[in-house]
């Protein structure tokens, strides 16, 4: 095998990174002003996870917990030491900012890569190249996804470049396959869809190795690359089994997501079948390019023209199928693993993991302007047509497909991204709450200890400004004691509050409540917020 990779930082990744670097200072900095990053429950939690490993009565790598991956934590960690940017959310936005300028680049370098091979990159693959970066970047949900304190984005970009890079192997870069699985065990270790494409890449890459057998380096490398793709995820097993005793807690424990729609009673309109998954996916997908349904339709015609060009061009673009990987499994999510997904064309008319959708975005991008450039060649190896109507049949496509870019766009800043949407429609009770609470929170004497449980409302101790070290919360056991932990602070101080804490906040149906019945506790205030659980404060000695 020869090496084909493009160089990582030539002047054009590097204008690229500069204007994404821009856009997404200038979009967090929007957003943050409005106070609009941590609009999301999850990103909230995922701050204060981050912010237990070092500030908590029980600090360490054990406050990570068992279902969310641990690797978004880990980097937004060292910006959470500043109480400021812990409060603002602003710690926890940058490592999506970071990840968004790499994924915008990895697009990029995907495209121009397998246009590139064997041959050189004319004016039309590297408009196409471009084109599909920009078009990426520009999408108005995958913006304010960036500014957020959540994982899509980090794990796109992961995505994106070990496609990149597992391309760049196909085209004879044997480094490039080691590469590739780096960006594996970090994607496997950020989120479970990254556990999916680790084991295609990986029969993808036996098989390559299966055709050239008497390649006795080719057969070494690919062992490490299948070593690398099984480490995520036997990584994350080993935990669960060596901390809670139980291998796959994320996905059956007590906070699992299996769990959580058991006891919540969430609708799920795909269970059990996975066209109807795949269907509400795709809606999810759609909803994150364009408002307008015609608009959608367009989108998934032009992704489709991509489709057989990559047919017709097997050799040089199959492996841009990788990016399609999310479609299967998300069907298998919605309708085997209890995790739903609402979008308001559709029963039950709602907004509730449209973000989902995000993860189609790079297959969408990259489709599509495969899908233009095949129309282009068409045009332009066609007898039908002279020199001159070749190049206006070219301009009208060009100009068509702009129009649809800029249409789709300006429709969806109009009505306000889906992925905001859905962050701010879903938070606005909690919002109200949590304020609320944090105003009484800032009452309290310096230095008291609370007793709260975090799992729902923890963003009114990030608002009221109070260290996590002064709460007493679900964190502060010895996780590995099962079901209970008896000599843990955190149920020591339920059954005797007086003993632990100076105040208690419970909420209706939290553990704080449940234990505080027949306990005569003086109450300070209670709040009651449209929507959502009552909320008491109690002193407790």
């Amino acid at each position: 095998m020869r090496s084909d990779a493009s160089p990582f930082w030539d002047h054009e990744v590097r204008l690229l990174t500069w204007l994404a670097a821009c856009v997404s200072i200038f979009t967090f900095l929007f957003y943050y002003r409005r106070g609009e990053v941590l609009l999301y429950g999850d990103a909230v939690a995922h701050i204060n996870i981050a912010r237990r490993v070092f500030d908590s009565k029980t600090p360490g790598l054990l406050q990570l917990g068992t279902v969310w991956l641990p690797l978004l934590h880990l980097l937004m960690l060292p910006f959470l030491l500043s109480d400021e940017m812990w409060r603002g959310g602003a710690g926890g936005s940058i490592p999506s900012m970071a990840a968004y300028v790499f994924s915008v680049t990895g697009i990029f370098r995907l495209v121009r890569g397998v246009l590139s091979r064997d041959r050189e990159l004319d004016g039309a693959g590297r408009i196409t190249a471009w084109g599909a970066a920009i078009v990426y970047g520009a999408n108005p949900n995958l913006i304010y996804m960036q500014s957020t304190a959540m994982t899509e984005v980090l794990y796109l970009a992961l995505f994106i470049w070990a496609v990149v890079y597992f391309s760049e192997f196909v085209r004879r870069d044997r480094k490039a396959l080691t590469k590739c699985g780096l960006c594996v065990v970090a994607a496997c270790l950020t989120r479970y869809d990254g556990w999916l494409p680790a084991g295609v890449m990986a029969a993808a890459a036996i098989a390559i190795a299966a055709r050239n057998f008497q390649d006795q380096p080719l057969r070494r490398t690919v062992a490490k690359f299948v070593v690398l793709a099984a480490a995520g995820p036997l990584l994350w097993l080993a935990y669960n089994a060596a901390v809670y005793r139980n291998p796959l807690e994320f996905a059956n424990g007590p906070y699992s997501a299996q769990a959580i729609a058991k006891k919540s009673a969430t609708i799920n309109p795909a269970a059990g079948s996975v066209y109807a998954g795949a269907a509400y996916f795709l809606k999810a997908a759609e909803l994150n390019l364009a408002e307008q349904m015609r608009l959608e339709r367009l989108w998934l015609a032009l992704a489709g023209l991509g489709l057989l060009a990559v047919g017709a061009d097997w050799k040089r673009w199959w492996p841009t199928l990788l990016l399609a990987i999310p479609i299967p499994f998300y069907a298998l999510s919605l309708a085997y693993g209890g995790v739903p997904i609402f979008v308001p064309p559709w029963w039950p008319f709602s907004h509730y993991n449209v973000r989902y959708g995000l993860q189609l975005l790079p297959a969408m991008v990259v489709f599509g302007a495969l899908g233009f450039l095949f129309m282009v060649e068409v045009v332009k190896s066609s007898q039908s047509f002279g020199a001159k109507s070749s190049r206006w049949m070219m301009l009208s496509m060009s100009f068509a497909t702009l129009a649809l870019v800029t249409a789709s766009y300006i429709g969806i800043w109009q009505a306000q991204p889906v992925c905001y949407r859905e962050a701010a429609i879903n938070s606005r009770g909690r919002q109200a709450l949590e304020k609320r609470v944090a105003v009484w929170l800032k009452s309290l004497p310096p230095n008291s200890t609370i007793l709260m449980y975090l799992g729902e409302h923890g963003g009114a101790v990030e608002q009221a400004g109070i260290p996590l070290r002064s709460v007493i919360n679900e964190g502060n056991h010895r996780v590995w004691k099962q079901p209970v932990d008896s000599e843990g602070l955190w149920e020591r101080a339920l059954a005797d509050p007086g003993a632990f804490a100076d105040y208690v906040v419970a909420f209706d149906g939290d553990p704080v409540s449940k234990e505080r019945q027949g306990r005569q506790l003086p109450e300070l205030v209670e709040i009651e917020t449209t929507g959502q659980p009552r909320a008491v404060i109690y002193r407790a000695r």
